[in-house]
């Protein structure tokens, strides 16, 4: 099984199942000389965290992080650094009377057909356990950010919009993402959604979320064009995460119905420096960071597993219906915002190296 692995210059691999022992991963292409330790990826961690809230999965994982290996007297060597997290609370019985059917929506079918065989404790490979471990690569990816770069990139991501339910920007307080369940940066918002959520739980159901996510102080000059665009990668890496279905760069799909001129992030002089009179484009312009903001958006689909009876089909041919107790998410999409964090850090961190092996 191919495909376990992102990024060139920054490279993680992740390993393991949700209902496994463990997961892991093993990060390539970090600086020698570089401070590290566990307690610089735990607070990543424990933002994705399960079980934190009624409006997330109740399973209970500490989600501690061991590092294995790559660092000696808190300084990393230049070998591969690599994570465990040892899986606590794993219910495999929960699957057992729905082992032989598959959920719609779901990945086990597509994984049946490709592969003959899979693991139904909990969507094993494709479940969404394995994020714990790009969060962990994105720390890494912070740290190597903020340890080459003279002026720091501040990485946040919030949820802005819940179902059919979306923020009003005019209300945007970063301040307020640390004040609510949802990362939601507009606090009115966050209130109305406690109680969609409550009725999507009750109703045994699930809702989609949109995360966006921004990177401030990145650097003019980041990307590789032709076909390792900055923009191109963040697409491909945000579009990874479990249950995402599109991403938006900068003004992203609402750019169709713009004119040229409203598109047009116009520029002018500020002392030695360029200024930009608006960001349509997401802080990338052919491929290449501008040095503005970068700005991605990305959807994620309601949860698959849920109470609601739908029809399916089971491995051996046969017509049926599938019910999907357990411990879910009833919006997968809350827990995605420290995990799109993670997903810039990486690609950042990625460009950001190979710039550095290029131009020096």
């Amino acid at each position: 099984m191919p495909g376990n692995s992102f990024g060139q210059a920054f490279r993680y691999t992740t390993w393991g199942e949700s209902h496994g022992p463990a997961i892991g991963c093993v990060i390539d292409g970090v600086p020698p000389g570089m401070p590290l330790s566990e307690a610089d990826i735990q607070p990543w961690l424990d933002r994705r965290r399960p079980g934190q809230s009624r409006h997330t999965t109740q399973r209970q994982e500490p989600d501690k992080a061991r590092l294995l290996s790559g660092v000696f007297e808190g300084l990393t060597t230049g070998t591969p650094i690599s994570f465990v997290v040892e899986n606590q609370d794993v219910r495999s019985k929960d699957y057992d009377a729905i082992k032989d059917k598959f959920r719609p929506g779901h990945a086990e079918y597509a994984y049946w057909k490709k592969y003959g065989h899979y693991d139904t404790r909990g969507g094993g490979r494709s479940s969404a356990r394995e994020t714990a471990m790009r969060v962990a690569a994105g720390a890494v990816a912070r740290k190597v950010l903020n340890h080459l770069l003279e002026a720091p990139v501040t990485i946040r991501g919030g949820l802005v919009q819940m179902g059919p339910h979306a923020i009003e920007r005019a209300r945007w307080d970063w301040a307020e993402v640390e004040n609510n369940p949802f990362w939601c940066p507009d606090p009115e918002a966050a209130k109305a959604w406690e109680g969609f959520l409550d009725e999507v739980r009750k109703a045994g159901s699930s809702t989609g979320a949109v995360i966006e996510v921004t990177a401030a102080g990145v650097p003019a000059g980041l990307g590789e064009p032709v076909y390792d665009k900055l923009d191109a990668d963040l697409a491909k890496a945000m579009m990874s995460i479990n249950a995402v279905k599109s991403v938006e760069i900068g003004a992203g799909l609402s750019a169709a119905a713009l004119s040229g001129e409203d598109n047009a992030d116009e520029m002018r002089m500020a002392g030695e420096d360029v200024e930009f009179l608006s960001n349509n484009a997401g802080g990338v312009l052919g491929g290449i960071s501008t040095g503005q903001d970068v700005v991605v958006r990305f959807a994620v689909k309601p949860t698959s597993s849920i109470l609601t009876p739908r029809k399916t089909v089971d491995r051996f041919g046969q017509n049926t219906e599938i019910s999907t107790k357990g411990r879910h998410d009833p919006c997968v999409g809350i827990r995605a915002v420290p995990i799109g964090e993670a997903m810039m850090a990486i690609v950042l961190a990625d460009h950001l190296l190979r710039q550095r092996a290029q131009c020096g």
